[in-house]
């Protein structure tokens, strides 16, 4: 396996494994707090009736979510873009790198209510993005 399609390997997993440990949170203080906005969660958790509304850290862990949704799935398909147009391997390190700091940063951030710094995070991995966005039109055009 070429060495740049291991690093995609490895920053789907850790990118994967960030977004599970946002629906652990969830999940977790669902659980602990026992408020379950679905009927059937409720009544199988709880066997009581669903909340009206979520916890402050389960509406905060949604916000998490989405946004990484908005921005991990994009971020894959640029690197794989960037992988199959033979880019330089080490940026492939160091997009990845970045992008996985501000995700984890952005989350962290987020939790504990962090501006500007959430921003600075985001921004962070905005500019990882078109960073790789960069690269592949070189590489596509000049290469």
């Amino acid at each position: 396996m070429e060495s740049s399609w291991q690093v995609f390997a490895i920053v789907s997993v850790i990118l994967f494994l960030k977004l599970l440990s946002t629906s652990i949170v969830q999940g977790l203080v669902r659980i602990k707090t026992k408020t379950f906005r679905w009927k059937e969660d409720a009544e199988f958790f709880t066997n009581s009736f669903p909340a009206t509304d979520d916890h402050t850290i389960v509406a905060t862990a949604n916000g998490v979510f989405r946004n990484d949704l908005e921005n991990i799935p994009i971020f894959l398909f640029l690197l794989i873009g960037y992988i199959q147009t033979y880019s330089w391997h080490e940026g492939a390190i160091i997009y990845s790198g970045i992008f996985i700091v501000s995700r984890i940063l952005h989350a962290i951030f987020y939790f504990l209510h962090k501006q500007p710094w959430r921003n600075i995070a985001y921004d962070l991995g905005i500019l990882s993005k078109l960073l790789l966005s960069g690269h592949i039109v070189h590489s596509v055009f000049f290469a």
